[in-house]
């Protein structure tokens, strides 16, 4: 199967990429590369693996002719760096995945695996499944709400949209971030000594480890199109519903360090089912402190080092010039 995946040097695609390859796929990616070339150095003389660099709200509908699927993870990636532009947010993140979805099935591919966020949920009492109403609070979590509600209704018997909400994600990978909280929390306590909660920490958020997200992407390319056609999976676990404050006990008891509490409560606060995708038969390998592990481990043989780039706000203030 060949499968082209947009956004293939970000924190999910680095990891994403040489996971298909190992199991078979040609991959094509599409990605402007603005985290580096170097991101990618570790698939780059894959003979399966092919570039194509450019910015997925220019590329021609030719790019998608010749593959099977489409996984479309390009995006401005968070929600604080949503807001630095909220139309380049809306450009790139609804408007132009819009585009391409529609470009995608009029080319006959007929599988496309829009990358969603748990941020839709944005403030919720209780635990949110997929038919919760959503509550975005942010441009990006709004961006991802908009994609979804017009792509998945282009579903045919020809063409099978999903799209996969991911719990807030964690781990080492070839395009890091340290501005996710179990990597941010795990950094300080190994650079500073220091664990920071902002607001009292008792705010929830679900958790996955990046190689669950990539795992979970190809394990719905191997479903069966009528099975996940048209539908929104949240990808994570109902064990890794964490309390910030729970996370930061977790990197303290892992690496060490002082808990110091900081600034405001985030709005934010929700804790998400995942009963779906696991009826399905997909359940993570990682735990949190699994994640933790690996990125002090990771830290301390220097393999990691806090670069400039890997802080998505500040890099896209430097590069793009917001």
């Amino acid at each position: 199967m060949r499968v082209l995946v947009t956004g293939c040097g970000g924190y999910i695609g680095t990891t994403l990429t040489p996971l298909l390859l190992k199991r078979g796929y040609r991959v094509r990616c599409v990605d402007w590369l603005v985290f580096g070339e170097d991101v990618l150095k570790h698939v780059a003389g894959d003979p399966n693996f092919e570039l194509v660099r450019q910015d997925v709200r220019e590329v021609d509908g030719s790019v998608f002719s010749g593959v099977d699927a489409v996984v479309d993870l390009a995006a401005i990636s968070n929600d604080p760096a949503g807001e630095l532009d909220p139309e380049l947010t809306l450009s790139i993140n609804y408007r132009a995945r819009v585009r391409n979805a529609r470009l995608v099935a009029e080319r006959g591919v007929p599988r496309y695996i829009l990358a969603s966020s748990c941020s839709v949920y944005g403030r919720q009492n209780g635990v949110a499944d997929e038919n919760a109403e959503p509550n975005p609070l942010t441009t990006y979590a709004k961006a991802n709400l908009l994609a979804e509600r017009e792509i998945l209704p282009l579903a045919s018997r020809a063409f099978a949209p999903t799209a996969l909400r991911f719990a807030t994600v964690y781990g080492p990978s070839g395009r890091m971030r340290f501005d996710l909280v179990v990597n941010a929390m795990t950094l300080t306590a190994y650079a500073e000594g220091r664990i920071y909660v902002e607001g009292d920490g008792m705010q929830m958020r679900p958790l996955v480890h990046v190689v669950d997200v990539a795992r979970a992407v190809a394990f719905m390319l191997e479903q069966p199109p009528d099975a996940v056609s048209g539908q929104v999976f949240n990808v994570g676990s109902d064990d890794q519903n964490y309390r910030i404050i729970d996370v930061a006990n977790t990197v303290r008891e892992v690496v060490g360090g002082e808990v110091v509490f900081r600034g405001e409560v985030d709005r934010r606060s929700y804790a998400v089912s995942f009963a779906k995708i696991k009826r399905l038969g997909w359940q993570p390998l990682y735990t949190v402190r699994d994640g933790v592990r690996q990125v002090y481990h990771e830290l301390l043989l220097g393999h990691l080092k806090p670069e400039e780039r890997w802080w998505t706000v500040k890099w896209y203030k430097k590069v793009l010039g917001i």
